[in-house]
């Protein structure tokens, strides 16, 4: 691999935009190509962000020889068959979250990029932000001490639109997939798989989850009590309770900037670690470092770890009994 990276994106929606605009953050990453179904939005997209090649297909896209790297930013229910469109082509893949809609997608994925030697990553882009990393260092030095319980959440307030694929169980919509799963990957960052799952949902009017909570309990004894919803804004925010002292994430948790620790008979400590651009580009940092060390996959989000999230997801709605086509 050489020092510079060439990225192909593959969708044009709003996220689409915002990974674009932030490759120039990324040092080495060249922004080669984008592919939509529709060549107008292939031309148009490529125009505002000065893509040089632009496709009016996704094959197109993934066999341009100019792409080392697949960005996909399509609908949560298109991730597995772009992802494995792209490594058939030989393009290691950086997918948006949710990895896919369920385990078994998320495991044919992985055994695919095993077989043939490709790097996989999921886009979990709150592991790779400045304050998740000082998160994760914190708490391997033991500054909470004993990590016993964690509070998060996170809901946005949508308008019903059967149109769009959020309401859209086809699509893979709902509120778990689309928002919850930040404090799921949060909760498995902390404690790992969880041993044991409760959740309850309210189902919307198109059949989709509006909104639900989950406890998990873990095998040393931890409990993570998370929420989601998308027919209200909630606080977004997550606190970790240790037996020497607790810490705040403030909102938005799926792009923190700031956190308060608490310690006892000690002043609260505001930490701070602020982003560039919209913060996506660290992300793509971590694939290209990898790729530059010849590895298949990120020790920060690794492959198993993704599919023991979609686990946990594919448990919990099937504790609702809500399933998706082809299940």
């Amino acid at each position: 691999m050489t020092e510079r990276v060439g990225w192909g994106i593959l969708g044009t929606g709003r996220i689409a935009v915002k990974f674009a605009a932030d490759l120039r953050h990324a040092p080495g990453a060249l922004l080669a190509a984008v592919g939509s179904r529709n060549p107008e939005t292939a031309e148009a997209f490529g125009r505002r962000l000065r893509i040089p090649h632009r496709h009016a297909s996704y094959a197109a896209l993934v066999n341009d020889p100019n792409v080392d790297v697949v960005y996909i930013s399509t609908p949560p229910s298109l991730h597995a068959e772009n992802t494995r469109l792209a490594l058939e082509a030989g393009k290691a893949v950086l997918c948006e979250k949710p990895f896919t809609i369920d385990g078994r997608q998320a495991y044919e994925l992985i055994a695919l990029a095993r077989q043939r030697g490709l790097f996989l990553m999921e886009a979990m882009w709150t592991r790779f932000l400045p304050a998740t990393v000082l998160l994760r260092r914190m708490l391997a030095d033991g500054a909470l001490g004993d990590v016993r319980l964690l509070a998060a959440d996170f809901g946005l307030q949508f308008d019903v639109d059967p149109c769009r694929w959020l309401f859209v169980p086809e699509l893979g919509g709902g509120a778990l997939l689309d928002l919850g799963v930040y404090p799921v990957s949060l909760a498995s960052m902390i404690f790992g798989p969880p041993a044991a799952i409760a959740s309850l949902t309210t189902l919307g009017e198109t059949g989709v989850d509006d909104q639900a909570g989950v406890v998990f309990r873990y095998a040393q004894g931890q409990i993570a009590c998370l929420y989601t919803a998308m027919r209200v804004t909630t606080p977004t925010e997550a606190t970790l309770v240790g037996t020497r002292g607790r810490l705040r994430i403030h909102a938005p948790i799926f792009c923190p900037q700031r956190m308060t620790l608490t310690l006892p008979s000690r002043k609260d400590r505001l930490i701070e670690r602020r982003l560039n651009g919209n913060g996506l580009h660290y992300q793509a940092i971590e694939v290209m470092r990898c790729l530059r060390d010849g590895k298949l996959e990120s020790d920060v989000m690794p492959l198993d770890e993704s599919l023991a999230v979609m686990k946990t997801l594919d448990t919990i709605r099937g504790q609702w009994g809500l399933g998706y086509p082809g299940e």
